[in-house]
């Protein structure tokens, strides 16, 4: 089975930026484009295959016509594993959280949320919200949100292009404005927002909170800062462990000439470009890379070469 190209869904949201349009090849009707969903199977957004026999299928429906495609393991009538957004954060992003498989699937009927961010890029002096300075109850966590002082309460973490956050269910958390990022994630759309500026949505109306169900799932204990992996060398480049847990691996490779690198792990794998260009040649198909190339591998295991000057994330699961 053949790899592909994958074209992704664009979101526009109240605090969304144009630099997914005019640094990363994102097309869109509207004018922000907040996020790019680049590897998708979930109902609120799905990819298309943007290349070879399939081409214009919605990826949902080609892994369950192929369900080895994902994995040995895999079943039709499975959910897909993860999702990788391209974040532009214009503006802050709301507080908010993300609760774990069980409480999501009780009272959402959807996965829970585990998520990672790669800084892509960031102004000076940008920052993220990543759970709390000190301890708090979950008392304390309601009052503060009621006398609209959580925000002395939060830990606020300057950010700079290269950065690594592992973002569990239950970390109140926030992307600051001036990041682009790449994302991560459980294949989720599960949020609990807990504090908006007082900002209104695109109706003139405040944007929904959902502090009840958030003080439920929030952790107060303060989060820990994430350790990335040590570097491989390999000629012609490098590859890095960025983060890896139960639902995902993702590896940042970044190449300066010819890279080649081989993954038979018994699942598929996704590569993102999020720097420079190039070119790659896998299982035997050979693609143009510039910023914002998404390419689906299905499993089976290949070698990969790479040329040029860019920096992909390969993201993984065990299935």
């Amino acid at each position: 089975m053949k790899p592909f190209l994958l074209r992704p869904v664009t979101k526009d949201y109240i605090w969304g930026g144009t630099r997914l349009r005019e640094e990363f090849g994102k097309e869109s009707d509207s004018e922000r484009i907040a996020e790019s969903w680049e590897l998708s199977c979930h109902p609120d957004g799905e990819c298309a295959i943007a290349s070879g026999e399939s081409s214009g299928m919605k990826l949902s429906q080609f892994v369950r016509m192929h369900p080895e495609a994902v994995g040995n393991g895999f079943r039709s009538e499975d959910r897909f594993p993860v999702l990788v957004k391209l974040i532009d954060a214009k503006a802050d992003l709301s507080i908010q959280v993300h609760p774990d498989d069980e409480y999501a699937m009780a009272h959402e009927g959807d996965s829970g949320k585990t998520e990672m961010w790669y800084i892509i890029d960031a102004d000076e002096g940008a920052e993220i919200v990543y759970g709390f300075r000190e301890k708090l109850t979950s008392e304390q966590f309601r009052q503060a949100i009621d006398d609209n002082s959580l925000m002395e309460k939060v830990k606020r973490v300057p950010v700079k292009a290269g950065d690594v956050f592992f973002i569990k269910p239950g970390t109140l958390h926030a992307i600051g404005k001036g990041i682009v990022l790449a994302e991560i994630q459980q294949s989720s759309n599960v949020t609990y927002r807990v504090y908006d500026y007082g900002r209104l949505g695109t109706d003139g109306k405040p944007r929904e909170l959902h502090i009840d169900k958030a003080v439920e799932v929030t952790d107060t204990t303060p989060s820990q800062l994430f350790e990335k992996g040590n570097i491989i060398r390999k000629q012609g480049g490098s590859i890095q462990l960025l983060c890896g847990c139960e639902y995902f691996s993702a590896r940042l490779i970044n190449v300066s000439g010819e890279c080649t690198f081989s993954h038979d792990k018994d699942g598929f794998f996704h590569l993102l470009a999020v720097d420079g260009n190039g070119t790659a040649d896998i299982c035997g198909e050979h693609f143009d890379i510039t910023k914002g190339t998404g390419i689906f591998v299905p499993a089976g295991g290949c070698e990969c070469s790479v040329k040029g000057n860019c920096s992909l994330i390969m993201t993984d699961c065990i299935i």
